[in-house]
């Protein structure tokens, strides 16, 4: 999808990828709303009308806060880029805490799920692109992350099968990187240093892999080369399931039309 002259959201862009995508967007002629909890740091050059919006976007009155917001400054929305996210770097606790749960599902899957379905809502004849920051950690558990490793799982299966369901003309893309080397774990750590799982990488890496994914429509998108050749046997797996998903995807289909017809 092209981006000059395209209207685009970004969460998460104070920092980290966000920001380093931030910086990349800027470049062209756009309209790009820069959400973040925190306050958003202009880039000193930009070609792009940038606009920042601080809200949080963890809850639904939130995103529809901001996407309000957005409609003010532009007359649709091309392009969301769902990279707001966080990590808990502990051990689980025997002591339950629904709480403690809801808040890292609540920013890391509900929110790209229900900005996804505004998305939908609002270019029901257009075409649009939704690309969510996932994760290496949705294929491979690590020691320290299980939830933060639980919720990329869930959106990278929600991805999966919505991708066979839609009817319209949105693309989707989710992103997968390794660690990168942000802010982003002393953040899970509570502020006291964490060690950063080997392999890592820069935001800029990440952030340069999401605009080329934004720029020709890709589904999915490994910033890491090594993490991709290391994953080529899952990946010639998972090809074998591609004929299931069709087939039930027809099924799914079948069903709706019999559904409405009686």
């Amino acid at each position: 999808m092209q981006i000059h002259q395209q209207n685009i959201i970004l969460t998460g862009a104070a920092s980290g990828i966000g920001q380093a995508l931030l910086h990349l967007l800027c470049q062209y002629d756009c309209t790009l709303i820069a959400n973040d909890l925190q306050s958003v740091a202009l880039p000193n050059a930009a070609k792009a009308k940038i606009i920042t919006h601080q809200g949080d976007v963890s809850t639904a009155e939130g995103i529809d806060a901001l996407f309000e917001f957005a409609l003010q400054h532009c007359t649709t929305i091309d392009i969301f880029i769902a990279n707001a996210g966080f990590a808990y770097y502990e051990m689980v606790s025997a002591k339950a805490d629904w709480q403690h749960i809801e808040k890292i599902f609540a920013l890391n899957v509900f929110s790209p799920l229900y900005s996804l379905q505004k998305m939908k809502q609002y270019n029901t004849n257009r075409k649009y692109y939704v690309l969510a920051t996932a994760s290496a950690m949705a294929h491979l558990g690590v020691p320290g992350y299980a939830f933060y490793g639980a919720t990329k799982a869930a959106l990278a299966r929600f991805w999966d099968s919505y991708r066979y369901e839609k009817s319209d003309q949105g693309k989707l893309g989710l992103v997968y990187p390794i660690a990168t080397r942000t802010a982003f774990f002393d953040k899970a750590g509570k502020g006291n240093t964490v060690p950063v799982p080997f392999p890592s990488q820069t935001a800029q890496q990440v952030a340069k892999a999401m605009l080329y994914a934004i720029k020709h429509d890709r589904a999915a998108i490994y910033p890491s080369w090594l993490f991709r050749f290391l994953r080529l046997p899952h990946q010639w797996y998972a090809w074998i399931h591609v004929p299931y998903q069709w087939y039930y995807a027809g099924i799914m289909r079948q069903w709706l039309t019999a559904k409405k017809t009686a």
